[in-house]
């Protein structure tokens, strides 16, 4: 095995789970909010939701970061090889499984886990179990 010196990046990977953290943190003490990002899309999605403020300045943050940090720090290159169907159909399962699995990996894995939620633990394990049998089935197609 050849560690890719190029892409690792322990560093910027250890700021960045640390950022997340904070941001969940904040959300929890000061909204008493989890920071499951399926949840607070679907939120403002929704009309009965009042608490839309938050919500979108959440999600603004999450777009505008990228561009906070590409002042300071090149942003990497992005290249996307699937045809755009496939990136939809992608997105389709991804958001029936968030509803299914009554949210997505950051509230179970980063919010549920420091919870120490039963439920959430079940959930990011099959997260990662599928995420590692794709990883492995791909191996075969290349």
């Amino acid at each position: 095995m050849t560690l890719d010196m190029v892409n690792f990046t322990p560093l910027a990977s250890l700021v960045g789970g640390m950022l997340i953290g904070a941001a969940a943190w904040i959300l929890i003490v000061f909204c008493g909010r989890i920071a499951g990002i399926s949840g607070i899309i679907g939120g403002l999605l929704t009309s009965k939701t009042r608490d839309k403020g938050w919500r979108l300045a959440f999600v603004v943050g999450l777009v505008i970061s990228p561009l906070v940090y590409g002042l300071v720090m090149p942003l990497p290159q992005v290249s996307i090889a699937a045809p755009w169907w496939l990136l939809v159909i992608a997105g389709v399962l991804v958001g029936i499984g968030t509803r299914y699995g009554s949210g997505c990996t950051s509230g179970h894995g980063v919010c549920g886990l420091s919870r120490l939620s039963r439920r959430s633990l079940a959930a990011t394990a099959t997260f990662m179990a599928v995420a590692f049998f794709t990883v492995w089935l791909m191996g075969f197609w290349r």
